[in-house]
C-alpha cells in the first residue's frame, strides 16, 4: 500500500517546491509508516510513503527506469495481484528488473505500452507516472475504485495525492465548500469525481487523467458493460466460484503477516474458507464488550456475530482474535480526532462506525499488515433489502435513499429548513440520480425486470460502494493496515453484473450465486444465515456522550455550525432522554452536527452558501 503526492508546475522548477513536495509526503506518513522519499524533474516532483508488502528490503520510491531510451517515474500506492506474469512478460521485451516488486512492473509497464498498461493490471491501484519525453503525468485509478486519489488543477499545472489533506498541505489552495460541496456532505450520494471542496477532483475509478503544458484531460478506461449471459445455472454458479477462489489465492500474496477480516456472514466466511483452502489463516472479528449477552435485535441486526465467527474460525480451523470495544474508546477525543483526520471529511453515516472501525483496524494491525475483507459482494450479488423491496425499485432514486431505508443515512433533520431548502437537496439528489441512470449500460431485448435490476446493481456498484470502499481505506490506512477486497475483482464484477436477476436471485434469497458458489466451504448455519450489517453500538451511554457534547456546541457561540442549524430542534435533541437502548440510526442527526462542526473548525472550512 503506500501514500502518494507531487507537483506538476511548467512555469517554476519543482525543486523551488520541495517544502511544500515534503509537507504533502509528511500527511501520507500514516499510509505509508516504512519509508519515505522524493524525486525531482523538469516541471515534475514526487512524493512517497511506503507501507512495505511486497519484497520490503527493495523497491523505495519514487521509482524511476529507462528502456529504449524513454525515461519515466512513478509513486504507486496499492497492489497488483498478476504482476509476476506481467513480470515475466516484460522480461521477453527485452526489460531488466532490480526489485521483485509489483511498483517496477507497473513502471516498466508503462515504457513497455504507455498508457495501455491499465488494461493488463488486476489489482487495486492509484499511481502517477511521469513521462521524461512528453513531459506529461499520467494519473491513474483502479477499475473499482478501492484505492483514493486526489487532485486540483492549477494555472500551470496540478498538485494530487491520495487523500484531499495531502493537496490541502498547499496553503496557496483555498478551503472552500460550495452547496453541492455541502450537498455530498449531507446526502448519500457519492458522486463520482466530486471532492466536497470547491477546485479539489477525484480520479473516478477505471479513469485516466492526462496533465500537460495544455492542461488536463481525463479518459475512461473501464466501464460496466452489458454483455449477454448465455451460462446455464450450474455453469454460472462453477464459473462464480473458480473466479472467487482465484481472486482469493491472488490476494494471498504477501511478503508480510496477512489475515481476514470475519463477520459470520456469508461475504467475510466465504473469503476466509476459501483463504484456509491455501494454509493456516488469521481471522479477526470485532464486537462490543457484553453485545453477546446483552444484544436487542432490531430492524436491522437480528442476531449477534460472534456465535457465527466463533463457528466458521472452529470450521476452517482459524487462528482467530475477537477484538472487543466499549464507548469510552468510541468517544474518546483523541479517536475521533484521528479518525476525522482520516477522512478529511465529515463521516457521512452512523459515526460510531467510523471510531469502530479505526479502533478495530488498530488492534489489526498489532497481528497483521494485511487483511482481506468480504465488501462488496452485497453490492455485487444483491444482498441488501432493498434490491427486493418493490418499492425501493420503483421509486425514481437511490434505492437506500428510498422511505424504507433512508433512515440509516439520513442526518439533515436538525439543520435550519431555509438551509436544506437554500441547498435544494432533493433537486440535488434528483439531479445526480438521473446522470447515473443515464450512465447504465442497455442491452438489446432485456426484459423490464432486467433492465430495472441492471440499474439498481449499477448504481450500488459505482455510488454506494464507494462509501464503504471509502470508509475501509481510509479507517484502515490510518493505521497503516492494508485491506484487499476481493469481490472487487474486475474479473468477478464483469461476469456477475451481467447475470440475469432471476439467476442471480434463483433461490428466493439474497446472494443466491455467491451461497450457491460457497456452500460446501461453511457450516450449514452460516451458509442459511439472514444478511447483518457491521455492529453498531448499542450502548445508550455512547449516544449519552453525543447530547452532551451537542450541549457544549450549542452553548458555544464561536460553534461554526451554529448558523446552520434549526437551534430549537437542537436544543431538543439534546436534552431528549435516551433509551434503554441506543439505535444508531436514531442518533445519525446528533453524530453528523458534531463531525460537521469539528470539520468547520479543524479544516477552517469556508461555506459559499
Amino acid at each position: 500500500m503506500c501514500g502518494v503526492v507531487g507537483v506538476v508546475d511548467y512555469d517554476t522548477p519543482p525543486e523551488h517546491r520541495r517544502e511544500l513536495l515534503q509537507a504533502m509526503t509528511e500527511t501520507m506518513a500514516c499510509r505509508g509508516p516504512d519509508a519515505d522519499g522524493l524525486w525531482f524533474g523538469p516541471s515534475v516532483g514526487l512524493g512517497h510513503r511506503r507501507l512495505s508488502v511486497i519484497d520490503p528490503e527493495h523497491g523505495q520510491q519514487p521509482m524511476t527506469a529507462r528502456h529504449q531510451g524513454r525515461g519515466a517515474a512513478i509513486t504507486f500506492s496499492g497492489e497488483i495481484y498478476n504482476f509476476r506474469e506481467l513480470r515475466a512478460e516484460l522480461i521477453t521485451h527485452g526489460h531488466q528488473f532490480r526489485t521483485a516488486c509489483d511498483t517496477e512492473v507497473v513502471l516498466r509497464g508503462y515504457l513497455q505500452w504507455g498508457a495501455a498498461l491499465v488494461e493488463r493490471l488486476n489489482g487495486m491501484f492509484a499511481f502517477a507516472v511521469w513521462d521524461e519525453q512528453t513531459e506529461e503525468l499520467l494519473l491513474v485509478r483502479d477499475r473499482m475504485g478501492v484505492k483514493p486519489l486526489y487532485y486540483w488543477p492549477t494555472a500551470a499545472g496540478v498538485r494530487f495525492g491520495s487523500e484531499p489533506k495531502a493537496v490541502l498541505a498547499d496553503r496557496m489552495l483555498p478551503r472552500r465548500v460550495g452547496a453541492e460541496g455541502l450537498c455530498e456532505v449531507l446526502d448519500m450520494v457519492k458522486t463520482p469525481e466530486a471532492a466536497v471542496f470547491t477546485g479539489l477532483s477525484e480520479v473516478r475509478p477505471g479513469q485516466l487523467v492526462r496533465v500537460g503544458r495544455g492542461g488536463v484531460r481525463r479518459q475512461t478506461y473501464w466501464r460496466l458493460e452489458a454483455r449477454e449471459h448465455t451460462d446455464d445455472l450450474p455453469t454460472t454458479i462453477g464459473t462464480v466460484r473458480e473466479l472467487l477462489a482465484d481472486t482469493v489465492t491472488r490476494q494471498l500474496v504477501s511478503d508480510v503477516p496477512l489475515g481476514t477480516l470475519l463477520s459470520g456472514g456469508l461475504d467475510s466466511s466465504a473469503v476466509t474458507a476459501l483463504a484456509a483452502l491455501s494454509g493456516p489463516v488469521r481471522s479477526f472479528s470485532v464486537d462490543f464488550r457484553g453485545a453477546a449477552d446483552g444484544f436487542a435485535s432490531d430492524a436491522v441486526r437480528r442476531e449477534a456475530d460472534a456465535p457465527y465467527v466463533r463457528e466458521l474460525a472452529r470450521h476452517v480451523g482459524a487462528d482467530h482474535l475477537e477484538v472487543l470495544l466499549d464507548s469510552p474508546g468510541l468517544t474518546d477525543p483523541a479517536v475521533r480526532a484521528a479518525v476525522l483526520r482520516a477522512t478529511d471529511l465529515p463521516p457521512a453515516y452512523w459515526g460510531d462506525m467510523w471510531p469502530s472501525l479505526y479502533l478495530f483496524f488498530r488492534a489489526v494491525r498489532e497481528q497483521v499488515t494485511v487483511a482481506l475483507s468480504g465488501e462488496a459482494a452485497d453490492e455485487l450479488f444483491g444482498g441488501y433489502r432493498w434490491f427486493r423491496n418493490p418499492a425501493a425499485l420503483r421509486a425514481a432514486t437511490f434505492p437506500w435513499l428510498t422511505s424504507g431505508s433512508a433512515r440509516y443515512f439520513g442526518g439533515s433533520s436538525l439543520f435550519q429548513p431555509g438551509l436544506l431548502d437554500k441547498l435544494d437537496l432533493v433537486g440535488y439528489r434528483a439531479a445526480r440520480y438521473a446522470e447515473a441512470i443515464a450512465e447504465v449500460p442497455v442491452l438489446p431485448g432485456e426484459s423490464d425486470t432486467d433492465r430495472r435490476m441492471r440499474e439498481i446493481g449499477y448504481l450500488n456498484l459505482t455510488r454506494f460502494v464507494q462509501t464503504l470502499l471509502d470508509r475501509k481505506d481510509r479507517m484502515s490506512m490510518a493505521v497503516g493496515l492494508e485491506v484487499r477486497v476481493p469481490f472487487c475483482d474486475h474479473r468477478l464484477v464483469e461476469y456477475v453484473f451481467n447475470v440475469p436477476w432471476e439467476m442471480k436471485s434463483f433461490d428466493g434469497r439474497e446472494k443466491s450465486l455467491l451461497r450457491a458458489a460457497v456452500a460446501d466451504l461453511l457450516p450449514r448455519s452460516v451458509v442459511e444465515r439472514v444478511k447483518t450489517p457491521y455492529p453498531a453500538t448499542q450502548d445508550p451511554g455512547y449516544e449519552g456522550v453525543l447530547r452532551a457534547e451537542l450541549t457544549r456546541v450549542l452553548g458555544d457561540p464561536d460553534a461554526p455550525v451554529l448558523p446552520l442549524l434549526d437551534l430549537d430542534r437542537a436544543r431538543a435533541a439534546a436534552g431528549r432522554a435516551t433509551g434503554a437502548v441506543s439505535r444508531p440510526y436514531d442518533r445519525g442527526s446528533l453524530e453528523l452536527v458534531l463531525w460537521l462542526n469539528s470539520w468547520l473548525t479543524e479544516y477552517e472550512v469556508t461555506l459559499d452558501l
